[in-house]
């Protein structure tokens, strides 16, 4: 970042320098906190120099409505421009992306692929060598008690 030097800030507060000059050092200002402090000490050193305001207030209102009136001309021309809707093409449109989705659903469905992924996963789960019907525990103890109280009937048949 290139800093001004003091002489340089004199010069703009005395106006002794150019257009092009003048916005460079006045956009500097706003990023530099040093340039600044020479700016003020340039300011106050020549205030007696500086134009003298006669009415503050007014001068203050003044600014203010042509800001305000510069303002509205700045904001009337975009107000009145038609606001055209900016139109996407199908193809970028969520509707379309749900009827794809739908319709390759709809594909996979009645072509069986969904089915055959189905009798692949059951595959998958349950290899050959692993067919073998295990019983659990509980279905082993209700067998056993079905096949106790049998034999305690036909005991009881027999005895009869």
């Amino acid at each position: 970042m290139k800093h001004f030097n003091y002489d340089e800030w004199l010069s703009y507060v005395k106006d002794d320098i150019s257009d092009k000059a003048r916005e460079e050092l006045e956009s500097h200002l706003y990023t530099c906190d040093q340039c600044l402090e020479h700016y003020l000490q340039a300011i106050s050193e020549h205030e007696s120099s500086l134009p003298v305001l006669s009415n503050e207030p007014g001068f203050t209102d003044l600014v203010m409505a042509k800001v305000s009136k510069q303002k509205a001309a700045v904001e009337k021309p975009a107000s009145l421009k038609k606001t055209v809707p900016s139109k996407k093409p199908f193809y970028q449109k969520a509707v379309f992306h749900y009827l794809i989705a739908a319709a390759a659903t709809l594909l996979l469905t009645f072509s069986g692929v969904f089915q055959s992924l189905a009798t692949y996963a059951s595959a998958v789960e349950a290899p050959k060598h692993m067919k073998e019907k295990r019983l659990s525990v509980t279905d082993g103890v209700i067998d056993k008690t079905f096949a106790w109280m049998d034999s305690l009937e036909k005991k009881e048949a027999n005895n009869k």
